[in-house]
């Protein structure tokens, strides 16, 4: 059973490579943004980046889905930003990440054993994908805001790395054979 989040900005490919990934894997898909309340989603609108205080409730409603579907043994696959490592934590372990916001120990046990995929690639292409958009309430104006936010994974976090500057069938491949690696190291 596994847990992937493809991470990363706005743009940066998450839902396209994440519903792909399912889809060739079987696996059940989740957008990370349809989970946004109303309120988090007019501000993004308006131009104004979200902050912790908008995040983390959303983070506990994407974290309960997770357990929900590890609770059932079902493969998922969700597209969340999880910009922050506390956003990360979040989604392992709940709201509980929070009360105990300490550095985490190598030898902690995580609620949940997720792979993140981190999609990463420059500025600029990013914003030319953002410019094509239509139809999505980030606009391209919150894309720096979202740069300045990221804190890329780094150890002891369960993470993989991934160019999007790749074509999306290369990208799709890397993640599985990440993915069957991962398995074979927890058997």
């Amino acid at each position: 059973m596994v847990l992937v989040v493809v991470m990363g900005v706005s743009g940066s490919g998450k839902t396209t490579v994440g519903s792909r990934l399912a889809e060739k894997l079987g696996w059940k898909f989740y957008d990370a943004d349809d989970y946004h309340p109303l309120e988090n989603k007019k501000k993004m609108a308006e131009g104004i980046p979200l902050n912790d205080e908008d995040r983390i409730p959303w983070l506990c409603t994407l974290h309960d889905i997770l357990r929900r579907e590890d609770t059932s043994r079902q493969d998922t696959i969700l597209a969340c930003s999880a910009l922050k490592k506390m956003y990360r934590r979040v989604l392992i372990s709940g709201a509980s990440a929070i009360e105990t916001n300490q550095p985490e120990q190598p030898k902690e046990k995580p609620a949940l054993k997720i792979l993140f995929v981190h999609l990463d690639g420059p500025m600029d292409i990013i914003a030319g994908r953002l410019e094509k958009r239509r139809g999505h309430f980030m606009p391209l104006e919150l894309l720096k805001s979202q740069f300045d936010t990221l804190e890329p994974p780094s150890a002891p976090e369960n993470f993989i790395t991934v160019s999007l500057e790749k074509s999306l069938p290369e990208i799709v491949l890397e993640i599985e054979n990440a993915i069957l690696q991962s398995e074979a190291l927890m058997a």
